[in-house]
């Protein structure tokens, strides 16, 4: 009997150790009385936006990506920087994120906050929207529990280093994917993002000329048509730094495996996307992703809901901000 009460501490302790803070307090339901109109909101917004501006989904996607790759999914990306602090936005590797993202997250703060004032965070409408985005082109649903809280705080100097780049090797993505806690399926699988959107010509042109110091000479991971394709593409990119090309050749507009498909074919655009076909590591999952757009979704779909609970601020962790580009 002397020992009971020390059993049950060590009991208690233990059971402590093993609480994650975000699971107990992120529900799926976490506005079903504070803010009932929420998902319908968000959904209202979102179709509205991507109907005028068909690449709203797969900026959003990046926009996401780039905030919980920093420090966690705290709309920290969102803030606007002031003469007393660069935001992370103004981080160089951020400036090429498009305007139609933030636009679409603004759209949606403004009409919650008209709805339920100072109840729903801008961390959270990024994570919904981005979702509910990539179910609209045609990619999988996910479950997200909510109740995240926006960040106080939002440094450029915070990016360096955190966020994937198209130039990068393997090893380099596996560390950072490694870092957030990503397996290596995981990483490959959340690239499958690359199945919409597009990049700018300076993300690839350095496989297209002058590839190992010879003017003619292309990268040779390259299918030769494509390289050629994108040699035209991209011919006045130097003059007009706005040039892109879809990320996805075949279907650039509907989110499924093609991307996966293209990889073998050397159709893949950045130099990071083919590498995933000709590393040991990661090859066998592009293969079962190219062969099963089901595995690819469901894959994908467990990622995000791991993503979207990466560094989340939770209590007075965070704070729910009147307006998603400036702290209270």
């Amino acid at each position: 009997m002397a020992f009971f009460p020390l059993i049950l501490v060590i009991i208690s302790l233990s059971s402590l150790i093993f609480i994650n803070p975000v699971q107990s307090q992120l529900k799926p339901n976490y506005y079903h009385k504070s803010c009932p109109r929420f998902d319908q909101i968000i959904q209202e917004t979102i179709t509205n936006k991507q109907i005028i501006s068909p690449s709203t989904a797969a900026g959003t996607l990046r926009l996401f990506f780039h905030d919980c790759f920093v420090q966690g999914c705290d709309a920290s990306v969102l803030i606007t920087s002031t003469p007393f602090n660069k935001a992370e936005r103004d981080a160089d590797i951020n400036l090429s994120l498009p305007g139609d993202a933030f636009d679409v997250i603004v759209r949606a703060k403004i009409a919650l906050e008209l709805a339920c004032p100072g109840i729903v965070s801008c961390a959270d409408i990024l994570a919904v929207s981005t979702r509910d985005l990539v179910r609209m082109v045609g990619g999988p649903y996910y479950n997200l529990k909510l109740g995240r809280k926006d960040s106080f705080t939002s440094k450029s100097i915070n990016v360096d280093g955190k966020l994937p780049k198209p130039t990068m090797s393997i090893n380099q993505l596996l560390d950072i994917f490694f870092s957030n806690g990503f397996s290596i399926q995981e990483m490959v699988a959340l690239s499958g993002a690359h199945t919409i959107g597009f990049s700018h010509c300076k993300e690839f042109s350095s496989g297209l000329y002058n590839y190992g110091g010879k003017k003619e000479q292309f990268d040779p991971t390259y299918n030769p048509r494509f390289a050629e394709a994108l040699r035209k593409a991209c011919a006045d990119s130097q003059k007009n730094p706005t040039l892109s090309v879809f990320n996805d050749i075949m279907t650039p507009n509907n989110f499924d495996n093609s991307y996966f498909q293209n990889l073998p074919k050397g159709w893949g655009l950045l130099s990071s996307d083919r590498a995933f076909f000709s590393d040991q590591r990661t090859k066998p999952f592009v293969q079962l992703f190219s062969a099963n757009q089901t595995a690819f979704f469901e894959a994908f779909g467990l990622a995000m809901v791991k993503l979207s609970e990466n560094g989340v601020k939770i209590g007075r962790q965070g704070e729910i901000r009147r307006r998603c580009d400036a702290f209270n």
